[in-house]
């Protein structure tokens, strides 16, 4: 199999064929960084954005962890070390053990197109370390409009979708709403979340254990409503709200599951446009976002002290903030500065139900996040400006930002303050008309979390922020039906918060993480499509933990290619893909990585445009029905250990069968 994987992968390579076109969905590249258009989840298992993006881009990697509820790692960076906005709105999740990632509160069918950021050149977003995803959804149109999708699959998957909006010069409105469930999928073994959690812990009695083997893997519910105000010319008002409501999500490889995630996001804008020569726009945002996300042992084999009762961890988080910004025409060139504000407060506490009565007993806060703020308040600055066949970006932003724990932590500083200075600048070359050289250096800073900072079972009260010193290199081509874009960075971490699985704590280390992406693309004819995208990393720690001697950073994921071949013609498209991983062999096995295979996985899919608004897909995800893990146990996540010793593993889906009807005008 490894032979096999490492065939794929050549073959790919020397392909070279990526700028990723899945029906309406493309990927385009402008130096360091990527858009995905018009993602709203036609041809997906789910409307879940971790999904989407990992199969639209070879630099993004999902983390499994449930049905819906998934993470994503960008270049070897995950959690706080890359930033997740819808729109304008910076989102977190509730859950310590990231079973309701930030990303998740964003569902596909919202969204228009989502940014991808490579690096650390952002400085308008608060924490932008590493990376910026912005998911920027759906606009109200003048025009009236309606869009319908009904979804069925494998494994009792169904879904239905739908929006509709109008208006005229001056107001317009969009609205959207969406409904979907499904039952535990099964690996290319057959096996369910159930049976792959017996295979783990080896008993049906072993406390871990589902108690039923005929549990829903999630159901889901959304709602979006926008209204866009432009009472004059030269100005416009956006009102936003975001509804997400998951019930009794599965997360079968951590010890409990979510009762539910609720989250509502609320935006504000308003800008105002051409104010003379010191505005041509000037713009307010606000926003602010809570997420209740109560986990409990429910659904698990309970210990014996516990028999007749579960526990529950009852996990809240609230962001609010504002961003003023002005863009002025100077020197030739555009200059963005602006004020940035935010405040985050994140609580929880823990107690016990008894099943009979329903009686609540043993409530605490003692044993997770102490009600703690983390308030940044910040200035930035960004100019952009061609000169002759060159294009100088530089941006800059200062930091002061305090963490503080509402609650008395035993032992643990109860507040820190942090200052930092970020900047960053990109110069884009021009060589030819279809040719471009790009260099970008940048430096950017984050604070610890209050999970890292006060959660009392692996938290020390005291850490440095992490600061990114990043350098990328590389190339665009771009010609009548054929494309390249090549790219190099080498990333230096100082104070990188990891976690040092012996400790049970985090701490502050120096790594380094390097490595390459090449995206392509090439019409072979007018109907026929060829893409490809292949993302190579390295990771190390400049030495190894207290007590440890493996130097291999963990989530560095091994070397990922994507290939793809598409004929459209009239009302035709299909689609074949190959999703190919090399062998996991670095790892980091002194906190909880293991080996993972090799994979080669092959999908197919067939849209069909039976009249100008009404068409059909259909298609097969992994159709030879393989085995394959895509992401691996770093016990920075507390999972639950096999019988063998290992963390446990979450394989991907077998083979899944769909179909999407789709209306709209």
């Amino acid at each position: 199999m490894n032979k096999i994987v490492g065939i794929s992968l050549i073959v790919s390579t020397f392909l070279m064929a990526e700028t990723i076109d899945l029906g309406a969905i493309t990927v385009v590249g402008e130096t360091l960084t990527k858009e995905v258009n018009d993602i709203q989840g036609k041809e997906l298992k789910s409307a879940d954005l971790a999904d989407a993006l990992s199969r639209n881009s070879a630099s993004i990697t999902m983390i499994r962890g449930s049905g819906v509820a998934n993470d994503i790692i960008l270049r070897g960076q995950k959690r706080d070390n890359i930033n997740v906005l819808m729109d304008d709105a910076k989102i977190y999740g509730g859950c310590p053990n990231r079973m309701d990632p930030a990303i998740t509160h964003i569902n596909s069918d919202n969204i228009e197109n989502v940014k991808i950021i490579e690096g650390p050149y952002d400085v308008e977003n608060f924490g932008t370390l590493s990376g910026l995803v912005i998911a920027e959804t759906k606009k109200p149109m003048q025009e009236a409009n309606a869009d319908v999708n009904l979804g069925m699959g494998s494994y009792g998957y169904k879904k239905a979708e739908a929006s509709a909006g109008a208006g005229n010069e001056y107001v317009r409105f969009l609205l959207s709403a969406s409904t979907e469930e499904s039952d535990q999928y099964k690996d290319g073994n057959g096996d369910t979340f159930y049976d792959q959690l017996l295979k783990d812990l080896g008993s049906k009695t072993k406390q871990g254990m589902y108690s039923s083997n005929d549990l829903k893997a999630y159901e889901k519910k959304t709602f979006m409503g926008k209204v866009f105000i432009n009472p004059t010319e030269n100005q416009e008002i956006r009102l936003g709200y975001t509804l997400n409501r998951s019930d009794n999500v599965l997360y079968p490889s951590r010890s409990m599951d979510a009762d539910y995630d609720d989250s509502d996001i609320y935006t504000l804008g308003y800008s105002l446009y051409d104010l003379g020569t010191y505005s041509k726009e000037l713009a307010l945002e606000m926003y602010y976002s809570k997420v209740e996300h109560p986990m409990s042992t429910k659904y698990r084999v309970q210990s014996m002290m516990m028999t007749g009762k579960y526990m529950t961890a009852d996990m809240k988080t609230k962001m609010e903030g504002a961003k003023l910004k002005n863009v002025v025409d100077v020197n030739g060139g555009e200059l963005t500065y602006g004020i940035d504000m935010s405040r985050r407060n994140w609580d929880g506490k823990s107690y016990t139900t008894t099943v009979s009565t329903g009686a609540v007993t043993g409530v605490t806060d003692l044993t997770t996040i102490p009600d703690v703020d983390t308030t940044n308040k910040a200035l930035f600055a960004h100019y952009e400006k061609k000169i002759d066949r060159f294009n100088v970006q530089a941006g800059i932003r200062y930091d002061d930002t305090v963490v503080k724990a509402n609650r008395f932590v035993a032992g643990k500083n109860d507040e820190n303050d942090y200052n930092a200075l970020s900047a960053n600048t990109i110069i884009t070359y021009k060589a030819t008309d279809n040719v471009d050289y790009f260099i970008g250096f940048g430096k950017a800073s984050r604070v610890p979390d209050a999970k890292e900072l006060y959660h009392p079972a692996n938290s020390t009260g005291m850490l440095d922020q992490v600061t990114n010193y990043e350098t990328d290199v590389g190339f665009k081509t771009h010609y009548d039906g054929f494309g390249v874009k090549g790219k190099l960075f080498y990333s230096d971490l100082t104070d990188y918060i990891y976690y040092n699985a012996n400790a049970l704590k985090y701490v502050n280390i120096d790594a380094t993480i390097y490595g390459a992406t090449l995206d392509a693309y090439f019409d072979i004819t007018s109907a026929w499509t060829l893409n490809y995208g292949m993302s190579y990393l390295r990771g190390q720690k400049d030495e190894p933990l207290v007590g440890q001697t493996d130097k291999d950073l963990a989530d560095i994921v091994p070397l990922r290619a994507m290939t793809s071949v598409t004929y459209h013609e009239g009302n035709h498209a299909v689609k074949t893909e190959m999703v190919a991983s090399k062998r996991w062999s670095n790892y980091d096995s002194d906190n909880g990585e293991q080996e993972l295979a090799g994979y080669a996985v092959f999908n197919a899919k067939y849209n069909y445009k039976v009249t100008k608004h009404f068409d059909v897909t259909v298609g097969m995800d992994n159709i030879f029905d393989k085995t394959y893990a895509v992401s691996n146990t770093y016990k920075d996540l507390s999972l639950i250990s096999a019988v063998d010793g290992d963390v446990m593993l979450i394989n991907e889906p077998g083979r899944y069968a769909y179909i999407n009807l789709h209306y709209s005008f």
